[in-house]
């Protein structure tokens, strides 16, 4: 008679492992200073997840009039301002910042169009919990304007990125970037828009790896199911 032995192999695919771990939902502050494009689709996305994968316990602006403000508010998604225009320094309002982010006790910050220059003391305080989406594919056109910069250097290929923040400007860990031609005939305007779109579903996807254990920073290593990184992912072409 054939035995079949049921055990299961004590060697399993890390992916797959990843996958199987059941998680309480990731612990998530959003800071803005606008409209909130990007927080509008990490909301959506995490209203399509059953169970969702994130939690976001708070949207903090530094301006009260932001309009991402108004949107979180009607999800439901409790919100705070801390106006920077009340402070006399930025040393002093970014401690007010993360005495307010710390209320709130998240594993992950992330930067959704917040239009301020963090102080090295933050940054230092959430290393390895703070995330940010630029619209370029870094390092290539680091700071602003970068659509601009893509055409004025007769760039063929545009994109976006998701970055771990340093006190490197733009210049943090890229996880995942996502790609857009550019075409003839494109001003700023249509790059900005065809790049926004992507940005809409790079930045979810981003904080979904990492909410699900897949992509995690480790002594300054990007590690994708427990491998180093040697290269960004690029959207939609990893399993």
């Amino acid at each position: 008679m054939e035995i079949i032995n049921s055990q299961p192999s004590v060697f399993t695919d890390n992916a797959a492992e990843s996958r199987r771990v059941k998680r309480s939902p990731l612990p998530v502050v959003v800071l803005i200073s606008g409209r909130g494009s990007n927080l509008r689709a990490l909301i959506h996305s995490q209203q399509q997840q059953n169970p969702p994968n994130i939690e976001i316990r708070a949207v903090i602006s530094n301006r009260p009039d932001a309009a991402g403000l108004q949107f979180a508010r009607e999800q439901g998604v409790p919100t705070t301002v801390v106006d920077h225009t009340e402070f006399p320094d930025r040393i002093s309002y970014d401690h007010e910042l993360i005495r307010e982010i710390d209320q709130h006790q998240p594993q992950l910050i992330v930067l959704a169009g917040f239009m301020r220059i963090l102080s090295a003391d933050f940054v230092h305080h959430y290393h390895g919990r703070l995330l940010n989406i630029h619209p370029s594919l870094l390092p290539r056109f680091r700071g602003l304007d970068t659509h601009q910069q893509a055409l004025d250097t007769s760039a063929r290929e545009h994109g976006a990125s998701v970055h771990y923040v340093t006190e490197e400007l733009d210049g943090g860990p890229v996880l995942i970037q996502a790609r857009v031609p550019v075409l003839d005939g494109d001003d700023a305007d249509t790059l900005a828009s065809r790049v926004l779109t992507e940005e809409h579903k790079l930045y979810p996807e981003a904080i979904r790896l990492i909410a699900d254990g897949r992509v995690k920073m480790v002594d300054d290593t990007l590690l994708f199911d427990q491998t180093p990184m040697n290269e960004p992912l690029e959207l939609g072409n990893y399993s």
